[in-house]
């Protein structure tokens, strides 16, 4: 993200005009009057299904920089917020891992508190060491937490070209157990067993919450994803708790599809697919390919949702070759911050920096890297190479999470109207842009 792009989305803050338009715009209340477009709307679930209720009020959330890039683009988000008087407070935690009295390394005490209190967290991209001892640190805040659900909306933005124009998916996974539960072990020399773990608790929480999001979202159909022609009991208990969930939702449309279908069906034509739903490590591996149809995980943004708390994300890797250089792409965390937005019923903050992140795109002026421009994020290091869009979405992905949705409504609303213009994309989006460059084009259109 660049600092062009940056600037784009600050714009209207600092113009004379605009605290008398967000007073104007926060008296009709954040279900008044409103369009909710994009992304937005299919992100995040209700009260019904995991959101929490939130108080009025500023709202104290959870900051995890991360590795790599992720000081950057989290920067960008925070920026961002800033520009758009988002109420939130940052409670900025370091989850390096540190060695715990067995020898192995874990999250550090002080974030799992922070998160505990907050019930709602922010992160950016985290690397795990590899290593004997070591465990995946993004693994460890799901179990830690609980966050059985993870959420992650696909869809076609205006001014990403791609393969396809018309993506509008939401994958659902079920994100505690599967082949990642860490059951494995060496039986003999050179013979290594892995376990995969199906409870009928955990397959039944994530199905019901896949039928609830669909209608609470008004999404007509869930597709199951499985392989249980191969791993009869294990994927068969998975599915026989969809097909029991699925009559408790006669409005919603079920169907039930093997992964190796659904791959090669979803490249044929994604407009197929609505919601979907699978374990783990399917869904591990198809909510990236479906981030491939629409740009990649630099535009992705992607939730965690557990019954006390949430955790949203940009699910893109650290990208050591670029920290510290403002290249990084900061979209998917903005994205995934409109979410939470609007899981805390921040509404019209949520549409506001989605519809500037969208502009900013759309003009195409101050891309990052990685979307085809030159622009950067904002100078860390001196470099501002990076691209903020995955975490921004995640962030907007949080906002909604929180109720805060007339925040995450103007957030997500100016990424989107940035993306669509097309004019300050960042290298990994085929623009020139640099990270602040970026951030501030959605920051202009925050209006």
């Amino acid at each position: 993200m660049s600092k062009n792009y940056i600037n784009a989305l600050l714009k209207p803050f600092r113009e004379s005009n605009v605290v008398g338009a967000l007073l104007k715009l926060f008296d009709t209340g954040p279900n008044q009057g409103l369009k909710r477009v994009g992304i937005a709307k299919n992100e995040v679930p209700t009260a019904k299904s995991g959101a929490a209720q939130y108080s009025s009020g500023v709202r104290k959330v959870t900051l995890i920089p991360g590795h790599g890039i992720g000081p950057e683009i989290t920067v960008a988000v925070q920026k961002i917020f800033e520009a758009a008087k988002v109420p939130i407070e940052w409670d900025e935690v370091d989850v390096t891992a540190v060695r715990g009295p067995d020898g192995k390394f874990g999250i550090p005490q002080k974030a799992i508190d922070s998160v505990n209190a907050n019930k709602i967290g922010l992160k950016g991209p985290l690397m795990t060491p590899v290593g004997k001892g070591y465990r995946s640190l993004n693994l460890a805040l799901r179990k830690e937490f609980d966050l059985y659900a993870n959420v992650r909306p696909c869809k076609s933005l205006d001014g990403i070209k791609t393969l396809y124009d018309n993506v509008d998916v939401v994958t659902i996974r079920e994100n505690t157990e599967g082949e990642y539960s860490g059951i494995e072990h060496e039986i003999v020399d050179g013979v290594v067993q892995s376990i995969k773990l199906i409870t009928e608790e955990a397959s039944k929480r994530v199905a019901e919450f896949a039928f609830q999001f669909a209608r609470d979202n008004k999404r007509k159909k869930v597709t199951a994803v499985h392989k249980a022609n191969i791993m009869r009991m294990s994927d068969g208990l998975f599915l026989r708790c969809c097909r029991d969930l699925a009559t408790k939702y006669p409005d919603i449309k079920f169907e039930e599809r093997y992964l190796d279908t659904v791959c090669l069906n979803m490249v044929q034509d994604p407009s197929k697919f609505d919601v979907l739903v699978m374990p783990n490590l399917y869904g591990d591996i198809m909510s990236d390919m479906c981030s491939g149809l629409v740009g990649g995980l630099g535009l992705t943004p992607s939730g965690n949702i557990g019954k006390n708390g949430a955790l949203f994300e940009s699910v893109h890797g650290t990208a050591p070759a670029i920290a510290g250089q403002d290249k990084a792409n900061p979209t998917a965390l903005l994205l995934s911050a409109v979410m939470m937005l609007r899981h805390l019923q921040m509404y019209q903050h949520a549409d506001n920096i989605e519809k500037a992140c969208f502009t900013v795109l759309k003009e195409g002026r101050v891309l990052t890297e990685d979307l085809g421009g030159k622009s950067t994020s904002p100078d860390i290091a001196g470099k501002d190479m990076a691209n903020p869009t995955a975490l921004l979405l995640s962030a907007i992905m949080m906002l909604r999470h929180l109720q805060l949705n007339e925040h995450a409504d103007r957030v997500q609303n100016a990424c989107y109207e940035v993306l669509r213009e097309g004019k300050s994309l960042t290298g990994d989006l085929g623009g020139t842009g640099k990270c602040s460059e970026y951030t501030n084009a959605i920051i202009s259109k925050l209006n």
